[in-house]
């Protein structure tokens, strides 16, 4: 499978696994609430920790641009106090708090609001967990809600303190481009770290199969179903961002939005290949399963075989009648014996030259 390549960042590791699949609302829940500000123009950037009471009356430099991060998407007052700050509508409230949400795009006077996820896997278990990441872009601002602090965003934040020239002199679609592509990223991580899962089942298959490995596939096929729901709705939403009926984005950010819809598509078809191998897995596992099923029918018939002369030979010398062949001979006896193992030999040479007994037969 071809791997993304972005002339910006270097390969990334995927942080701390997160097992389980349905446990974000109770990690966010544990998570204690936060909201961090970086305000940031081309000369300077200021960062930032702030209060519930601090976001009330607080107001951005003028020239900058205002990223809002909100850590805790549980914590109501809290939110309500930043919808009351930005005027958000009470719909996009209810969505933030909905952790359950599909990828998907709301337009709004002053702003849009846009849902998406990010996944963790965890390799031990062959499954994923996710988080979901709302954002609502402003003309001059960027408000982003996580369930829980997970530093997902955390080389973003780097490259603005390091002055990236284009992130500093850009405005905040710019912004919300960048957090976009690095949740890309990270979904591309986990589709390298399924693929090389995918590809040691199949070495281990092709050697050894077991009912375990089975399960395996079964867990990949789920779990590149989840990236499928996450992803497909998410090329929509990108979709309408490059349309840009609203101009909340500039035409200097609309084509990396197209790259960014590029590699959504690259995604997608790599994960379709991903799960073309699985099925493909799936019938090698059936087909080793049947081919030794096969070998001890086959096993098991020779056995039979070469027991039913000896039988026939046993049920004719035991027929009840008067006057028999050997009946009364001495080594009667001992020539039936003889006879049943050299019909029994015979049978085995046969079979030995037509290669019954081994495990591999030529065509």
């Amino acid at each position: 499978m071809a791997k993304r390549k972005h002339p910006h960042r270097k390969h990334r590791l995927l942080g701390k696994p997160q097992t389980g699949i349905d446990d974000s609302a109770e990690t966010a829940a544990n998570a204690a609430a936060c909201i961090h500000k970086i305000c940031y123009n081309a000369q300077e950037i200021v960062s930032q920790q702030l209060t519930m009471h601090d976001i009330v009356d607080w107001q951005a430099p003028a020239g900058h641009v205002a990223w809002i991060n909100v850590h805790g998407v549980l914590d109501i007052p809290l939110l309500q106090a930043v919808a009351r700050r930005f005027k958000l509508h009470p719909l996009v409230l209810d969505d933030i708090l909905n952790t359950e949400q599909r990828p998907k795009l709301d337009t709004y006077p002053d702003y849009l609001f846009l849902e998406t996820r990010l996944f963790y896997y965890d390799a031990e278990n062959m499954s994923v967990s996710s988080e979901q990441i709302s954002m609502a872009l402003g003309r001059e601002w960027l408000l982003t809600f996580q369930e829980r602090p997970s530093g997902s965003f955390e080389p973003v934040r780097e490259r603005l303190r390091q002055g990236q020239a284009l992130l500093r002199q850009s405005g905040p679609d710019y912004l919300c481009y960048t957090l976009l592509d690095s949740l890309m990223e990270r979904y591309f991580q986990v589709l390298e770290a399924i693929n090389e899962d995918a590809e040691q089942l199949e070495g281990h298959l092709l050697n050894q199969p077991t009912p375990e490995d089975l399960q395996n596939i079964h867990r990949l096929k789920h779990v590149t179903i989840q990236l499928r729901r996450a992803v497909w709705p998410l090329r929509e939403v990108l979709n309408s961002l490059i349309r840009n009926e609203h101009g909340f984005f500039s035409p200097q950010t609309v084509p990396y939005l197209r790259d960014l819809y590029d590699h959504t598509v690259h995604f997608t078809e790599s994960l379709e290949a991903i799960r073309d191998t699985l099925s493909g897995l799936m019938d090698i596992y059936m087909t080793s399963l049947s081919q030794r099923v096969n070998l001890e029918v086959r096993a098991l018939t020779v056995v039979a075989m070469l027991f039913m002369p000896a039988t026939l030979i046993a049920g004719i010398f035991g027929m009840n009648f008067n006057e028999m062949p050997w009946l009364k001979e001495p080594d009667g006896f001992w020539w039936s014996i003889w006879m049943m193992l050299g019909i029994a030999v015979a049978m085995l040479l046969v079979f030995w030259r037509r290669q019954w007994l081994s495990s591999r037969r030529e065509s």
